[in-house]
Formats: structure tokens, C-alpha cells, sequence
């Protein structure tokens, strides 16, 4: 038996080990949720597995199709519900807790939804992995309050290990860029609106556009930064429809706009985050 057979069976067990009749998955439709979604059907049955996307603006568009591809391949039944945190004053102000007021609502939203369909037996799973611990998680806050298990952070299994079990598995989105919520891409203090995230979500649809895949655009006030794979970069630049499209992307909103030649850093926001 491989190690990475070692660390599925481990997972596996731990969510048996949770002792519930049936498990809700907060899925977004990245891979460290469609891993442990993979995992969940194993140990619990397909019949038991309930996968939830949470929808609101911060969610980038065409992700919920996506999602629903996925939950399909696994065969488990797939739930869109909608979530408000956009509306609210603690979320909208943007301070370095969003993610954990975020949470909070979509923890209570899918606690509600279960007791609703009558599953008050089951527990909530998230895709949390032992790398995030190394960055400012104030989600996982929100996670321990409402008692949401996350199985792969629980056994150690980093973002290498998911996406390895991933390809194990035979899963569509083991190669899929990481996936973020869009107020991710908006500097701590800016206020968040639904109008900026669309703002956003457009941007970087029109970069997707020119054959890109990971792809975020930083809202720095009046100046947005775009970020790509730094291997992209000198594409991106030179990409003969570059200037047509950084055209239409000052037309959004923003004065000056930017490619970053650092690229693409995952939670690069944190950089200045007072821990």
C-alpha cells in the first residue's frame, strides 16, 4: 500500500470516526472541498453525502455549473443555497476578519438548511488543509464554533497531498487553479459592494478570455493589479489583444490598471495582515 493510499484510508476513517448519519460538505467546487466530497461519499455512502455551494456575490460566476459537474461525477446529490454576507456591516467593512464573519454565515446557513430536510444527524465538512494553518485563517474560527470538521487539515494533509489524492481519485478538478472568493481580491478597508465584486468577477473573465486560467485582479482603490501565473506574465503583456482588453477593464471602473510581475502569489493580501 502506497503512502498516499495510507493517507486516504486515514481520512476516510476519521470521517467515519465522526459518528454521524450523514455529512454536508461546504462546497465551493475547488479541489480541497471536491477531495474531501470524494472522501466523504467513500466512507459514508453517495446516498448519505450532501454537497452545498453557497452562492452570493463574492462567488466567482460560472463556478456553480462547475460545481455541479463535479458533485454529479461523484454522485452525490448537490444543494445551491443562497448566503447574505455581502449585506452585512461586519462582512462589508472589510477588516481582516471578513473570512471569519463569512463563515459564521455560511456555517449558520447550512446548519439551518439541514434541521429543515430533517438531518439533524449529520456533520458539516469543510476542505480545509493542514497548509492553512500557515496563513491567517480567521474562517477556521468561525469552523470550531460551529463544530465543523475538517478532515484533511485533521490528518495533515497539505495542498500537495489533496491534489494528489485528487488524481487518485480520478477527480475533473484535480488540476483546477485555486479558487478564492472574489472580496479576497479587494484591499483590507475597501469597503465591499456587490457592484465592486461584479466589477471584479467581469475582469478577470475578460483575462480568462484570453486563454489564461489562474487569474486574479486586485482592486487597489483606483487601480487594479492583475495577477497571472509568473510564467504568464511576458504572455499576458505581449498577448495581441492585451491592450483591447485592458482598455475594457479601465471602462469598469478603474484609472490606472497593472500587470503584476511578481504573478500570481496565493494569499498574497496576507502580506500585510497584523497577525
Amino acid at each position: 500500500m502506497s503512502d498516499l493510499d495510507l493517507v486516504i484510508d486515514r481520512v476516510v476513517a476519521r470521517i467515519v470516526g465522526y459518528r454521524r448519519g450523514r455529512a454536508t460538505v461546504a462546497f465551493s467546487g475547488g479541489v480541497d472541498s471536491g477531495t474531501v466530497l470524494a472522501l466523504a461519499a467513500r466512507a459514508l455512502g453517495s446516498s448519505r453525502v450532501t454537497a452545498t455551494t453557497a452562492v452570493s456575490p463574492s462567488y466567482p460566476a460560472g463556478e456553480l455549473e462547475a460545481a455541479r459537474e463535479v458533485a454529479r461525477s461523484i454522485g452525490v446529490e448537490h444543494r445551491v443555497v443562497e448566503t447574505e454576507e455581502v449585506g452585512r456591516e461586519a462582512y462589508a467593512r472589510n477588516d481582516t476578519m471578513r473570512c471569519f464573519h463569512c463563515k459564521t454565515e455560511l456555517y449558520a446557513t447550512l446548519e439551518r438548511v439541514a434541521m429543515t430536510k430533517g438531518s439533524p444527524d449529520h456533520v458539516v465538512l469543510s476542505g480545509a488543509n493542514a497548509d492553512d494553518l500557515g496563513d491567517f485563517r480567521p474562517g477556521l474560527l468561525a469552523a470550531e464554533g460551529f463544530g465543523v470538521r475538517s478532515p484533511l487539515l485533521e490528518e495533515g494533509a497539505g495542498k500537495d497531498a489533496t491534489r494528489a489524492i485528487a488524481r487518485h481519485l480520478g477527480l475533473s478538478i484535480a488540476e483546477k487553479p485555486a479558487l478564492a472568493c472574489l472580496s479576497s481580491r479587494v484591499a483590507f478597508g475597501v469597503r465591499i459592494t456587490p457592484d465592486l465584486l461584479a466589477r471584479i468577477d467581469r475582469a478577470e473573465q475578460l483575462v480568462r478570455g484570453l486563454g489564461f486560467e489562474q487569474v486574479r485582479v486586485r482592486h487597489l482603490g483606483g487601480r487594479a493589479s492583475v495577477e497571472v501565473v509568473v510564467d504568464d506574465v511576458e504572455r499576458l503583456e505581449t498577448h495581441p489583444r492585451w491592450m483591447e482588453v485592458s482598455t475594457r477593464i479601465r471602462q469598469l471602473g478603474w484609472a490606472e490598471l497593472e500587470v503584476d510581475p511578481h504573478g500570481y502569489r496565493a494569499g498574497s493580501r496576507n502580506a500585510t495582515t497584523d497577525r
